[in-house]
């Protein structure tokens, strides 16, 4: 394992409890990301998913406004936009607006899938398909938008040129590793969900690495869900709200997350479920000493710079508390280097 320090931050769905409004839950977001400066975490950003009822981060840029607004140093980026649903120019342009608004606290991380199903991706844009088989060419126009050369196009984001938004390439599968070597830029696995090709895809990127003027050296970031408590027993009971979503997630259930249950043997069974367990490999659930654990072993195994935690539980303060302990295990983690 490297000896500088692992960063360490948060990506955030607004995944809506059941009993809970939509903007409850968009305050709860921010509360969620208040903590997260106060206990010094790197970043937060925010996903984009469409048609679902259950999940409140479908606008991500305007959510990025939000929080940005009402925090002061912890940086706010997407996880990610999903760029084949929109027109570069624009993105360019409201990201380019964020940076004037929050200098030096915006990051953009694009990805290509379309955070919704077939239909509904059809519906945002009627040449999805298209576009994301174009997704390299369209991440291309974005940093051409972004640059300070731009400026004697006749296609313009003038408000974007220049600002310092830095770009992240995010994915789930080894496509997006090529890429993200390629164009020299950070790469962020989504294994908090898609776990399957992690160790695959940052072998690759590493290897085809090419330094860019944005990054010397690769720059790797991970996803892993992370429900830490006072007990294992207090943080599997906590679990239990994320396995059922996630039987939601296969079954076609859009339901709010439920309240969390004991951990009985039925849902233990669930977890060794084939497609769960896939899913949720990377769930580090327990007290501080066995997330501590956990953790350890993962960097060891990945050799990842920063892990971006999703802590999807029933109740904020039950989020906040978990927040908390993390960020105390990760500096003992970063101090014992």
């Amino acid at each position: 394992m490297d000896k500088h320090s692992i960063a360490y931050s948060i990506l955030e769905l607004a995944i809506v409890s059941q009993g809970q409004s939509i903007q409850q839950t968009l305050h709860n977001s921010l509360a969620l990301a208040k903590a997260a400066e106060e206990f010094q975490y790197k970043r937060i950003w925010f996903a984009e998913h469409h048609n679902s009822d259950n999940i409140g981060s479908s606008a991500t840029s305007l959510l990025m406004g939000y929080v940005a607004e009402n925090t002061t140093s912890i940086r706010v980026g997407s996880g990610g936009i999903m760029l084949p649903n929109h027109s570069p120019l624009i993105i360019a342009e409201q990201f380019g607006t964020l940076a004037h608004l929050y200098p030096g606290r915006i990051d953009l991380g694009l990805g290509r899938a379309p955070g919704t199903d077939q239909q509904t991706a059809s519906a945002i844009r009627s040449d999805f398909y298209q576009a994301a088989q174009a997704f390299p060419e369209e991440v291309e126009k974005i940093q051409r938008y972004f640059s300070l050369e731009n400026k004697k196009s006749n296609v313009r984001a003038a408000i974007a040129e220049g600002t310092d938004v830095p770009l992240y390439i995010l994915g789930s599968s080894t496509d997006s590793a090529h890429l993200a070597a390629r164009k020299g830029l950070p790469y962020a696995f989504a294994s908090h969900f898609a776990s399957t090709y992690l160790l695959q895809a940052l072998k690759i990127y590493r290897q085809e690495f090419q330094p860019s003027e944005v990054l010397q050296q690769p720059y790797t970031l991970a996803g892993i869900n992370v429900l830490v408590a006072d007990t294992d027993e207090e943080a599997e009971q906590l679990f239990t709200s994320l396995i059922r979503m996630f039987v939601g997630v296969l079954t076609g259930a859009r339901d709010p997350l439920q309240q969390p249950t004991a951990l009985t043997e039925d849902l233990k069974a669930v977890l060794q479920h084939p497609s769960i367990h896939q899913m949720l490999k990377y769930s580090f659930v327990g007290s501080k000493q066995t997330v501590k654990k956990g953790i350890k072993a993962f960097l060891e195994q990945t050799g990842v710079d920063e892990l971006i935690t999703v802590n999807t539980m029933y109740e904020i303060n039950a989020r906040i508390k978990s927040t908390r302990l993390f960020s105390e295990i990760m500096k003992e983690i970063n101090e014992e280097k």
